[in-house]
C-alpha cells in the first residue's frame, strides 16, 4: 500500500498560475481554422475567432498565451501582419507545410484573441532573421502611448490605446531553428537586443531569454554566466517522444502497454531536466530571481495518417492524459524556478487541449487535466511525500504514482495524483498533517483502455467524473486509485 504524507500547514512556495499557460504557433490548423476562422465565416465567431474556441478557453482559465512560434518566430516579420488585412503580404511558411500565409491573424487579432479569453500575451520575437530595429519597434508599436512613428501607425490601424504586454521572448530556439547559434553568440545577442526591448509608461516586460533544447546544459551554464543579469527567464523545451526517436516517434492512438511505459518513463525525465538546469542557474543565480520557462512541452508522435506532414495533427488519448498530469504535477513540485510553462499547442497541434474540424470541435483528455488542475493556480504548494509503489516493464522501473497539494487562498486543501500504470490500481493511506479532515471528494479521469480518445462523432468517449474513493478510517484518508487515471481531490 502507498504511504502519503501532506503537511498542509507547511508551505513551499506559490503555484505560479502562469504554469498552465498556452503555446499557439502558425502551424497547421492551429491559428487558421483553429482560431481564427474570419468575420465572414458561418462558423460562430467573435471578431473572426471562433465562438466555441474562445467560450472553451474561458472556462479552462487560459492565464498566458505565447505567440507566433515556435520556429515560425524567427521568419516572422511583424509589421507583414498588421494594417488593412487585404493590403498585408503573403509569404510561404516554410517551417510547416509549405502553405501560403497570409498574415490575416497578426498582432492586432492575437491581442484580441488574448482579450477575448482572459489570457496575457505573451509575444516572442525575431532574433534570427529580423533586425533590433524590428524588435524594437515592435515593442514600441505594442505598448508605447505617446507620441512616435510606431505608435501613430497603431492608432492609424484601430487601436488608440496601447496594449499591455507582460511577457517578450528574445528569439526562440536559436540553437536550432532560430539561426544554429552557439550560446556564446547568442548570449551576446541577447544583450544587445533586449537592451531595446523597452519599458513605456508604466508597462513593465518580463524579458525571457532563449534557453536549452532538452538536456543540452552547456547552453544554459553559458547564457547565464554571460547573460543572466540581463533577464527575467530562461526557456526550456523538452517534448515526449515515446520511441525517443525522431524519425520514427509512434503513433497517437495504436500502442501497446510497452509504449505506454516507454512514454511515462520520457515524459517523467523532466524532473531531472529541471533539477540539473536549475542547479546551473543557481550558481548565478542562488537568489532565483531568473525564472526557468519551460515555453514547449508535451507529447510529439507521428502525424495522423492523411494529414500533411507539415501540420503535426495528432490525437490525444489516456496516455496525454497521464502525461499532462505528470508534468503539471513536476513543474508544481518545483515552483521556486519554474514559474511559467506553455504547453504545446492550443489547438490542432501535437498535444493540444482543443481539436476543431470544420463547424465541430472537441475537447481533449489533456483539456480536461488541465481544468481539473486548475484549483492548483496561484495556489501555495504544500509538502508531500509519496512512499509508493514501483512500475516495472521489461527489466525498467519508474514510480507507479505521481502527487503534488496545494492550499489555496480559501483554505482548501487540493491533492492531484496519478497512476501511471496501465492495467494495475493502487492502493494508498494518507495522512493529512497541519488540517483538520473528514471527508476527500473530488474529480476522476479514466477510461476502459489506454487508446481511448475523444472524437468528433464521439467527443466525450474520456470524460471527467465525480471520485468519492477515499474513506477515513483511523483519522486517515484510505482510497484506492484505479489504473491509467488521474485524480484530483478536495480535503475537507
Amino acid at each position: 500500500m502507498a504511504k502519503l504524507i501532506v503537511n498542509a500547514d507547511i508551505p513551499k512556495g506559490t503555484i505560479d498560475r502562469n504554469i498552465y499557460g498556452h503555446f499557439s504557433e502558425h502551424l497547421g490548423r492551429c491559428i487558421y481554422e483553429g482560431i481564427w476562422v474570419g468575420e465572414r465565416s458561418p462558423i460562430p465567431n467573435i471578431d473572426g475567432m471562433r465562438s466555441d474556441v474562445v467560450e472553451a478557453l474561458r472556462k479552462l482559465r487560459v492565464p498566458v498565451l505565447r505567440w507566433p512560434g515556435g520556429c515560425f518566430a524567427d521568419e516572422y516579420h511583424w509589421k507583414d501582419g498588421v494594417g488593412p488585412a487585404e493590403q498585408r503580404k503573403r509569404m510561404i511558411n516554410t517551417h510547416w507545410g509549405g502553405v501560403v500565409e497570409d498574415n490575416r491573424f497578426g498582432t492586432h487579432e492575437f491581442m484580441r484573441f488574448c482579450e477575448l479569453i482572459g489570457a496575457e500575451p505573451y509575444v516572442c520575437g525575431n532574433v534570427g532573421s529580423g533586425t533590433v530595429a524590428e524588435m524594437s519597434e515592435w515593442v514600441e508599436y505594442m505598448t508605447f502611448g505617446g507620441e512616435s512613428p510606431m505608435a501613430d501607425w497603431r492608432r492609424r490601424n484601430g487601436r488608440e490605446k496601447p496594449w499591455k504586454l507582460a511577457y517578450f521572448g528574445v528569439g526562440n530556439e536559436n540553437w536550432g531553428c532560430g539561426g544554429n547559434m552557439r550560446p556564446e553568440y547568442y548570449a551576446d545577442l541577447y544583450r544587445r537586443y533586449a537592451c531595446y526591448v523597452r519599458n513605456y509608461g508604466d508597462n513593465r516586460i518580463f524579458k525571457i531569454a532563449c534557453g536549452a533544447n532538452s538536456k543540452d546544459y552547456d547552453w544554459t551554464e553559458v547564457v547565464m554566466r554571460q547573460a543572466g543579469r540581463f533577464m527575467d527567464g530562461l526557456s526550456l523545451h523538452y517534448y515526449t517522444i515515446p520511441t525517443g526517436r525522431w524519425n520514427e516517434k509512434g503513433s497517437a492512438t495504436e500502442f501497446d502497454e510497452k509504449l505506454w511505459f516507454a512514454t511515462l518513463k520520457h515524459t517523467l525525465f523532466m524532473d531531472e531536466l529541471i533539477r540539473r538546469h536549475d542547479a546551473i542557474m543557481t550558481a548565478y543565480d542562488p537568489e532565483k530571481r531568473v525564472a526557468l520557462i519551460v515555453d514547449e512541452w508535451g507529447t510529439w508522435y507521428d502525424v495522423e495518417p492523411g494529414t500533411n506532414p507539415g501540420f503535426l495533427y495528432q490525437q490525444n488519448t489516456m496516455r496525454d492524459a497521464l502525461v499532462a498530469g505528470i508534468n503539471l504535477n513536476i513543474f508544481h513540485n518545483h515552483c521556486d524556478r519554474v514559474r511559467m510553462a506553455n504547453i504545446a499547442q492550443l489547438v490542432n497541434v501535437l498535444q493540444a487541449v482543443i481539436l476543431t474540424e470544420g463547424a465541430r470541435m472537441v475537447l481533449t483528455p489533456t483539456y480536461h487535466v488541465m481544468d481539473m488542475y486548475n484549483v492548483h493556480q496561484g495556489a501555495a504548494l504544500v509538502a508531500a511525500e509519496l512512499d509508493g509503489p514501483v512500475y516495472e516493464m521489461d527489466g525498467e522501473r519508474i514510480d507507479q504514482l505521481s502527487v503534488s497539494a496545494s492550499v489555496d487562498s480559501s483554505g482548501r486543501l487540493h491533492v492531484s495524483l496519478c497512476n501511471l500504470h496501465h492495467a494495475d490500481s493502487a492502493d494508498i493511506v494518507c495522512d493529512i498533517r497541519g488540517l483538520a479532515v473528514s471527508e476527500a471528494a473530488g474529480t476522476i479521469l479514466t477510461a476502459d483502455a489506454m487508446q481511448a480518445h475523444n472524437t468528433f462523432d464521439e467527443p466525450e468517449a474520456v470524460k471527467p467524473a465525480s471520485f468519492d474513493g477515499f474513506r477515513m478510517e483511523g483519522g486517515r484518508l484510505v482510497g484506492r486509485l484505479p489504473a491509467r487515471s488521474v485524480v484530483v481531490l478536495e480535503v475537507r
